[in-house]
């Protein structure tokens, strides 16, 4: 066989196998684009239990339903936020919760201007830290250190004082208030730990309240601004992506009031 022959069918070999290659690169980029947004969980299957209830009957089928997740532990929560609160237009960072400043995924730490782990639900709000729902994704968010210590265990409710400008959050001896952007979102992770979390299974029993200052016990308010929250800031798409990326990936469960906004006024008024 001659060499011009030889090199023709080499090169065509090369070829076959690097069509082959990009098949099978871009298959699997869509295998992984369909499992993050076109999850079967939000269809009627998922809910099926809770369709047509309301009021306590549908808070305890909810809770039936996301109850018992997969568990990561506290150390691996970290590297889950770098994930789950990644800037979209950013790899390399994640969307710091209050000030929704993008920041460096590689600044995780305790000084002033680096970034840690928000508990929404304050941990001592039903001692979190001896329970799973210490390292629960659904609601710790990436923040901004120092403003995760300037909110404490502080309520959600109007506060007084301002922080930061950068911020845009408010308080006072009893209370903190988020800036209007993200004050949907703490409202939604709230909820979900109300349901999440109903006292079985060596769970703390957490419920929502109209009262503030309730430190140490397993309570948060304040319930009626809250509601007002909810209704002002709707879901968006970060929330949605967030929400199928912990079901998926890490918990295999969800925020129901995520894929169903339209359940928080059934189960409280």
């Amino acid at each position: 066989m001659k060499k011009n022959e030889v090199a023709k069918k080499i090169k065509k070999v090369c070829i076959t196998m690097a069509s082959i290659w990009l098949l099978s690169a871009s298959l699997t980029q869509a295998s992984s684009t369909i499992d993050l947004n076109s999850s079967n969980a939000t269809s009627s299957n998922y809910y099926a239990s809770a369709q047509g209830l309301s009021g306590d009957a549908l808070k305890k089928a909810l809770h039936n339903i996301i109850d018992d997740h997969r568990v990561i532990t506290y150390s691996q929560v970290t590297n889950a936020l770098k994930e789950t609160d990644e800037d979209p237009n950013n790899k390399n960072n994640v969307l710091l919760l209050y000030t929704q400043r993008s920041q460096a995924k590689s600044t995780f730490g305790p000084g002033v201007d680096d970034w840690n782990r928000e508990h929404v639900w304050a941990r001592s709000r039903g001692n979190l830290k001896s329970s799973v729902a210490n390292s629960d994704l659904h609601h710790l968010r990436p923040t901004d250190a120092s403003v995760n210590s300037n909110r404490g265990n502080l309520d959600f409710d109007l506060g007084g004082n301002k922080t930061n400008p950068e911020c845009g959050c408010k308080y006072d001896q009893d209370s903190w208030e988020p800036p209007a952007k993200v004050r949907g979102d703490v409202a939604r992770m709230l909820f979900y730990m109300a349901v999440r979390y109903e006292g079985d299974s060596g769970d703390p029993n957490l419920e929502l309240t109209e009262s503030v200052g309730n430190t140490g016990k397993p309570l948060h308010g304040k319930l009626s601004q809250l509601l007002k929250w909810h209704a002002e800031d709707p879901v968006d798409a970060f929330e949605k992506r967030r929400n199928e990326l912990i079901y998926s990936k890490y918990q295999n469960n969800r925020n129901p009031f995520i894929d169903h906004p339209e359940w928080v006024s059934k189960i409280w008024k």
